[in-house]
């Protein structure tokens, strides 16, 4: 019974020193609450739980432990992004946002009480393991994770590279769940890839919203002009799968393609957490036709720029529904290395649309498939005529070469697609002799400590 007093009393102590703050001007940071009364038979109970858990379970648990545990339960209880991050969990969320961690290289988050595969990494072992959006996972091992929590799930996804881990998946549309044995590697994960399709069209694929991505995607679109010789005709910009990352980087790569406007803006209860941002008129690309892939494993930092480019007009959004993923997570470090991921605000399109649980729907819907070109049928033509003329500028003409669209078309038809939009866009563009500048200068990166922080990285 002294414990029980004891323990309320504790539990008592903090509240009532925030109740006496709540008459002067709220803490920079803090939400503006009306004070209200204390729930006084949440906090006994919560008090009689916590001495029954400590003399009556089967084995016993220290008070450390069980106060951890509350904390985990109580953020598990808002929303599935917000967490609290023990030390090794705060280091590698600060790992991930960098570009380079352990594991398998999966995006996830939680539905249900299972674990659920926002996307997989690029040349990542989840990735070539054939790891699916949208998968759940439903053992580590032989260890069901329904229940663990998961940074837990997390943790044990993590390892040594070349270490081995057994994935059982439920996948949408097949009746048994599937098996896949999975090698950890060490997870490199380059943001911005791109290549030159058919000499003149640019392809931009980001997998991850990292502090470096800003800069990286002015440097790829830089090269992409120099290969095509300053005849860039349009560029797809690629952002499927991609499961977000830090804010800041979206905003910037909508400023290469946007010269004035709202980008995103954030609203949430503390003072601090709106926030708006603006495109620079010093914009390398804001003419450039362009076409943007999404689908169902494009979240959070990938549907900022999606909306940003829809809402201006600035692309054609080709693909399937996002992910819907409308909320910002800001870390706040603790004490003792441990820090606090908090969902602070929700973000809106520059049309004041909100994603959140709706995703950004595309212009033009392209669901997956596999493009098969029929054999055509051979016509008799005035080449085949005896005698015919010759063309004059025959010698001139130049072949195709395989990494051009058609051998894309065979892997990929979403991209196929696009690049058919794209060709159009450029051909229907009133033409002008102004050739955009390109400049690969740094970008200033002094508004990188807001993160958009998403699901961990596994």
């Amino acid at each position: 019974m002294l414990r029980y007093v004891l323990a309320l009393g504790y539990l008592l102590l903090l509240p009532f020193s925030e109740l006496a703050l709540a008459e002067e001007d709220v803490i920079e940071g803090q939400a503006q609450i009306a004070p209200s009364r204390l729930p006084l038979e949440e906090l006994r109970a919560f008090a009689e739980i916590f001495e029954r858990i400590r003399t009556s379970y089967v084995e016993d648990v220290d008070d450390k432990t069980l106060l951890e545990n509350s904390i985990h339960g109580m953020l598990h209880g808002l929303d599935p992004h917000s967490s609290y991050l023990g030390p090794e969990d705060f280091k590698d969320l600060q790992v991930s946002t960098s570009g380079k961690f352990g594991g398998l290289g999966i995006e996830v988050g939680t539905e249900d009480g299972f674990i659920k595969v926002v996307s997989p990494i690029d040349d990542t072992p989840a990735q070539q393991a054939g790891i699916k959006a949208g998968d759940l996972i439903i053992k580590l091992d032989d260890v069901p994770v329904k229940g663990i929590g998961l940074n837990e799930a997390v943790e044990r996804m993590r390892g040594e590279p070349g270490s081995e881990i057994v994935l059982t998946i439920l996948r949408e549309g097949v009746p048994q769940p599937l098996t896949f044995t999975l090698k950890r590697a060490e997870i490199k994960v380059t943001s911005v890839k791109n290549k030159l399709i058919d000499q003149h069209y640019g392809y931009l694929r980001i997998t991850q919203f990292q502090e470096t991505t800003g800069t990286d995607i002015q440097e790829a679109l830089g090269k992409l002009y120099e290969q095509s010789d300053d005849q860039l005709r349009g560029a797809v910009l690629d952002l499927r799968n991609n499961p977000g990352g830090v804010l800041d980087a979206a905003v910037q790569v909508c400023d290469v393609f946007l010269n004035e406007g709202l980008i995103v803006y954030t609203k949430g209860r503390i003072a601090n957490a709106d926030v708006s941002y603006e495109a620079s008129t010093d914009t390398i690309a804001p003419t450039l036709p362009l076409v943007v892939l999404i689908n169902g494993g494009s979240a959070s930092a990938s549907e900022i720029v999606a909306g940003a480019l829809q809402d201006h007009g600035r692309a054609v959004i080709v693909g399937t529904q996002s992910f819907g993923k409308g909320s910002v997570q800001t870390v706040l470090p603790l004490n003792g290395g441990h820090a606090l991921k908090l969902t602070t605000a929700r973000y809106f399109t520059p049309k004041g649309r909100s994603i959140q649980a709706q995703g950004i729907t595309p212009d033009i819907e392209v669901h997956p498939g596999v493009f098969t070109a029929e054999k055509e049928q051979r016509f008799y033509k005035e080449a085949d005529l005896e005698g015919h003329l010759e063309n004059a500028t025959e010698s001139d003409k130049t072949e195709q070469t395989p990494e051009d669209s058609a051998a894309w078309a065979d892997k990929d038809y979403q991209l196929q697609q696009a690049m058919t939009l794209l060709k159009g866009m450029y051909f229907l563009k009133p033409k002008t002799a102004d050739a955009p500048a390109v400049e690969t200068d740094e970008v200033d990166p002094a508004n990188t400590s807001d993160h958009a922080t998403d699901q961990p990285d596994a």
